[in-house]
């Protein structure tokens, strides 16, 4: 069980660079990916690690990091649809990571 809450690649809520993420990577609306607190790092959600959230379909990558100071927390990405980041706020869900991933 982790708090999730979401967020979006916008300068306001991110840096002068809201597209790249602690790891480097540049997100893309529309892909499925979470920042996670670094409390987590240590519980093996390193960076692609992929993830299912309860109340969301489809597996979701690790793919940024959080502020040290959340903790057993992630924020699941919603490119730029803010209305979309408030109406999901914030919960408690069950989460599932290491499932193997086809290519």
């Amino acid at each position: 069980m982790v708090t999730a809450s979401a967020y979006n690649s916008l300068e306001y809520q991110t840096d002068s660079d809201p597209n790249i993420t602690a790891f480097g990577d540049s997100l893309q609306p529309g892909l499925k990916y979470i920042a996670v607190s670094r409390d987590l790092l240590a519980l093996g959600l390193t960076h692609n690690t992929p993830v299912i959230i309860e109340g969301l379909e489809g597996i979701y990558l690790v793919k940024d990091k959080m502020h040290s100071r959340w903790k057993n927390r992630i924020d699941v990405y919603m490119g730029e649809d803010v209305k979309r980041a408030k109406k999901w706020g914030k919960k408690r869900v069950c989460i599932d990571y290491g499932i193997p991933i086809d290519d």
